[in-house]
């Protein structure tokens, strides 16, 4: 789902930029707000598993890749806002450090799988009443399709693919994806529940909306 560097043209990679930019500065302000000093290494915990997942790519058309996501996982575990700086800094990594994603396209990534990702598995979990089984699972999966939709839409209107090859490509894809990091997500929050972990996480709220 990375966009490489030469795929957007320059208004659309400005705008992204500039939507992820507030969208970012508004979520280190949320954090600092919530955050609990006994959180922190449940972020870096999930910061790796993400960053790991990541990494393991494969292209899908249209100069990008498929991937599992985490917006999901850590948006349970730790809340939207929280889960858009883990993402973003697992972003920021590969962009700097392993050429994935372009530096250019950085704020279209971001967009896509650290804001509007994590922000669609908040809205499923709070229309399904928290984090349960069932609303994890579509969580996972409508959080994956709707980064891989925007990013089509963004590749689209930078005139690179047309929308109808591109939109196919990443969404048929991602329909399949999002099944399994649906299933990963599931396992992964059973785990922490039966870990512990869960205490140092708070139940699931109106303000950040977290695991109950």
């Amino acid at each position: 789902m990375h966009i490489p560097d030469g795929f957007l043209d320059a208004k659309t990679w400005l705008g992204a930029a500039a939507v992820s930019g507030v969208a970012v500065g508004y979520g280190l302000k949320k954090t600092g707000e919530a955050l609990q000093d006994r959180q922190i290494p449940v972020l870096g915990v999930l910061g790796a598993f993400i960053f790991a997942a990541q990494m393991v790519n494969f292209p899908v058309g249209g100069g990008t890749s498929g991937h599992l996501l985490g917006a999901a996982l850590a948006t349970a575990l730790l809340g939207p806002w929280s889960a858009t700086l883990i993402l973003t800094t697992v972003l920021i990594i590969q962009a700097l450090f392993f050429a994935d994603g372009g530096i250019t396209a950085l704020g279209a990534n971001v967009l896509n799988m650290a804001v509007i990702a994590p922000m669609v598995a908040h809205c499923v979990y709070r229309l399904l009443g928290g984090v349960r089984p069932l609303s994890i699972f579509l969580g996972s999966w409508c959080s994956v399709i709707a980064a891989a939709a925007a990013t089509a839409l963004e590749l689209a209107l930078a005139g690179t693919v047309p929308l109808s090859a591109v939109l196919a490509a990443m969404v048929g894809w991602h329909l399949l994806i999002g099944i399994g990091e649906g299933l990963i997500t599931c396992a992964f929050v059973a785990f922490v529940r039966r870990s512990g972990l869960l205490a140092a996480t708070g139940p699931y709220d109106e303000g950040e909306g977290k695991i109950a």
